[in-house]
């Protein structure tokens, strides 16, 4: 029969771990003079008694999350208010005297697919850094008078996210381009944001 030998104190480290949790709670006295006691008087002290002491655990420092650092807001896009452009090119972009990277055409579509054909249009000009587009709703006039939807929404659509970061500003097309049913879209360049 083999017996389990009982563990050492001296050898499993636990009067180390003792020893070193009681020193790392003590604060040293400040320094004085010592009197020594004559021999005679020097009276034993009692040995002291193990006493399992719970580590002190300190919490990691709580680390507060730094604020993002939000961007000033973008002014709301209107007609005709093309931001970074000097009087010339405002006048030619009014005659229709510019020269447009690309164009889509939402005539006859649903105002969802509208909406999404939109947005991958405007993202993907952005990404191969065109600089005016056109973009051509139709004039919708209705016979009660009233603008048609995609000429009514996609302005709106422009001002939102995420078409909003990447456009300069945009203004009714020239004649030539479908006027009031068109519109040239002026886009930022691809490392402004």
């Amino acid at each position: 029969m083999i017996m389990a030998r009982k563990s050492d104190p001296k050898k499993d480290g636990s009067d180390e771990l003792l020893w070193e949790t009681v020193a790392a709670g003590i604060t040293p006295l400040r320094q004085r003079k010592r009197r020594v006691a004559p021999i005679d008087r020097v009276t034993p002290v009692a040995k002291p008694t193990a006493v399992a002491l719970k580590p002190k655990r300190r919490s990691p420092p709580v680390v507060l999350p730094a604020k993002p650092a939000t961007p000033p807001p973008q002014p709301e896009l209107s007609h005709g208010a093309i931001a970074g452009l000097d009087r010339r090119s405002v006048k030619r972009l009014k005659k229709g005297d510019v020269t447009i990277d690309a164009r889509i055409d939402l005539h006859g579509s649903t105002q969802s697919d509208a909406h999404h054909r939109l947005e991958r249009f405007i993202r993907d000009c952005h990404d191969n850094d065109y600089r005016l587009v056109l973009v051509i709703t139709g004039k919708g006039l209705r016979q009660d008078g009233g603008v048609g939807i995609l000429r009514e929404a996609v302005p709106r659509w422009l001002g939102e996210a995420p078409n909003r970061s990447k456009i300069l500003g945009y203004s009714y097309a020239a004649p030539k381009d479908g006027a009031q049913g068109a519109l040239y879209v002026r886009l930022k360049r691809k490392g402004n944001r």
